[in-house]
C-alpha cells in the first residue's frame, strides 16, 4: 500500500513540474504547433513578455522565460510563428532582461500550460 502512495505522489510531482515548464520548440509548420505566436513590435501590444534563457532549468515556470529546444520531443510546447497578428493565439514581445518577463494578459496563461 505504501508503494502505491509513493508512486502516486511521484506522479503528481512529475506532472506538476511538466505543467510549469516552458521548454519551447519552434515548429516549421502550423499544424505541428500547439500555439500560434505573433511577435509584436512594442511591449504594450503583447500578451506575454518573453525572455529567452540559455539553459533549460531556468525556464521552469509559466512566467515568460522560454528555453528553445532543438527537438520537438524535448519541448513542453510547440509554437509556430505566424506573420499576421489575427492568426495568432498569443502575441509576444521579446525582452532583453529576465526580470521583465511576465504575462500582460493573464487570461491567456492557459495556452502555455
Amino acid at each position: 500500500m505504501k508503494i502505491k502512495k509513493l508512486i502516486l505522489v511521484l506522479l503528481v510531482l512529475l506532472s506538476y513540474a511538466t505543467l510549469n515548464a516552458q521548454k519551447v520548440f519552434s515548429a516549421n509548420t502550423e499544424w505541428k504547433a500547439d500555439v500560434k505566436v505573433y511577435v509584436v513590435d512594442a511591449e504594450w501590444k503583447a500578451d506575454l513578455l518573453v525572455f529567452k534563457v540559455d539553459v533549460a532549468w531556468k525556464a521552469n515556470e509559466n512566467d515568460g522565460k522560454w528555453f528553445f529546444t532543438s527537438a520537438d520531443w524535448k519541448a513542453d510546447k510547440k509554437v509556430y510563428f505566424v506573420d499576421v497578428p489575427w492568426r495568432a493565439d498569443l502575441k509576444i514581445y521579446f525582452v532583453d532582461t529576465a526580470w521583465k518577463a511576465k504575462w500582460s494578459d493573464k487570461s491567456k496563461m492557459s495556452l502555455m500550460y
